[in-house]
């Protein structure tokens, strides 16, 4: 990839006009890419090899249309993948990776050369990303190596991205630190299996250049090292470790939120205006220190049309849900017109 590449998340699932109305918003803005979550249950929900393919094909479709480069995000499995004792999961492994693996084999077949990156799960260093257990990163690396094996094999040309890690300083049961977790996947032989590291890339109450360090020790930015934007470095100082220096990163998920109503949230939230300025910084931060080896970033988000204000991820975006009027915020006029 290019150094940085932009891309945005949105959510093209339900509503056809405001899906293609949210691709043109990302064009206009002059991004490259759009980041779609595609839940394994929503394609192959019925059973095994049982596809439903409207709505993926329709959202490539549309993406080509504008020239956008297309970002998968895997996960969210179906209910007869359950492990047998019956637990419901609103997402998290299935019984046999393999039957992941399939499907990666069996989307990447059907968009060959026209989906130029898949992500491999999100966040399974937390227990609710991962069938309420304990996270296991050697038990996500047979997950990823099922899917990265599935989607070579139909598309070589495709890039495989890891999953993007929660940054969190909890452990065990309800998560593991996401630092902790990636020496985890390496351990037990992830760098087979990925083409690019993913990581997520929250700025929280910092401004973009706030170092870990800094981080660390200031109480007003939450006192550990991945409560900032640069905590990406740490990320990439762990590849390094381990021989991986020659890959990209991709920031899969990179924000600031406004949020004054969730209390989990709202100790961190800033300004509409602070939110677009750091946006702009962050990336021109990465573009002079990170480069060659950050690849695409991705803002979260364009908004789903259904949020509201109860909606945490209502506070992240650079839009304003809802059709057909279209209303941007701040932080999205000043990527539109931000240098690229």
């Amino acid at each position: 990839m290019q150094s940085p590449e932009y891309g945005m998340q949105a959510f093209l699932w339900w509503h056809e006009e405001a899906a293609r109305r949210d691709l043109r918003l990302i064009h206009d803005a002059g991004f490259g890419w759009v980041k779609q979550h595609v839940a394994w249950r929503d394609v192959e929900g019925i059973a095994k090899g049982h596809y439903d393919w409207y709505f993926t094909d329709r959202i490539v479709a549309d993406a080509e249309q504008l020239g956008l480069d297309v970002l998968f995000r895997l996960d969210r499995e179906p209910v007869w993948a359950l492990p047998p004792e019956g637990t419901r999961s609103d997402n998290g492994p299935p019984e046999n990776p393999q039957d992941f693996g399939d499907f990666c084999h069996a989307l990447a077949d059907r968009y060959r050369g026209r989906v130029r990156a898949y992500q491999v799960w999100n966040e399974p260093n937390l227990a609710r990303e991962w069938g309420g257990r304990v996270p296991d990163p050697a038990e996500y690396v047979e997950l990823l190596r099922a899917c990265y094996i599935g989607i070579k094999a139909a598309d070589p040309d495709a890039l495989v991205i890891s999953a993007g890690l929660a940054p969190t300083g909890t452990g065990p049961p309800e998560a593991m630190p996401d630092m902790d977790y990636l020496v985890g996947m390496y351990e037990t032989g992830a760098a087979h299996y990925f083409d690019v590291l993913g990581v997520n890339a929250p700025g929280f109450k910092a401004p973009p250049e706030v170092p870990p360090d800094e981080a660390a020790t200031t109480p007003e930015y939450g006192g550990q090292r991945f409560f900032c934007f640069r905590h990406v470095e740490d990320a990439r100082e762990v590849m390094l470790r381990y021989g991986d220096g020659d890959k990209q990163v991709a920031v899969l998920e990179m924000g600031w939120t406004t949020d004054p109503v969730h209390p989990a949230y709202a100790w961190f939230a800033v300004t509409p205006e602070q939110q677009a300025d750091y946006l702009v910084r962050a990336f021109r931060y990465a573009k002079e220190h990170w480069s060659p080896w950050i690849g695409l970033m991705t803002v979260i988000s364009i908004a789903d049309p259904r949020w509201t204000e109860e909606d945490e991820q209502y506070w992240w975006a650079i839009t304003e849900p809802g059709w057909p009027e279209t209303r941007v915020r701040p932080a999205y006029e000043a990527l539109r017109d931000m240098e690229k």
